[in-house]
């Protein structure tokens, strides 16, 4: 059996780190503290899925986000899938704390 055959998957709390990279380019602050990731999924054969939503779902940048999420889990697990769901939909109270104080920072008023 080959070392990677036995090699232990990816929790979520390293893809749920790694998804910290991700930067939601029109707000400049990562997708985890957005609060725009609602579940992640590691299978017994290292493929994560992302329970992910954008704050619209008219956001042209579904691509750009998915090729960040690419990089920041290269490495991580074997393959990476994004399930974009829309219910329930996203909104400001869905953002962390930490999140909150990145915005505060960048002069918005949440």
């Amino acid at each position: 059996m080959s070392e990677t055959a036995t090699a232990k998957p990816a929790d979520e709390e390293e893809v749920r780190e790694a998804m910290m990279d991700v930067v939601d380019p029109e707000l400049g602050i990562d997708v985890v503290n957005l609060g725009l990731i609602y579940g992640i999924h590691v299978d017994e054969e290292n493929v994560a899925t992302l329970d992910m939503t954008l704050t619209s779902a008219a956001c042209p940048l579904t691509d750009v986000i998915e090729d960040q999420a690419r990089s920041a889990t290269e490495g991580l697990v074997r393959d990476l899938k994004i399930n974009w769901v829309w219910m329930p939909p996203w909104g400001p109270d869905k953002i962390t704390d930490d999140g909150r104080e990145q915005l505060r920072a960048l002069g918005f008023n949440v």
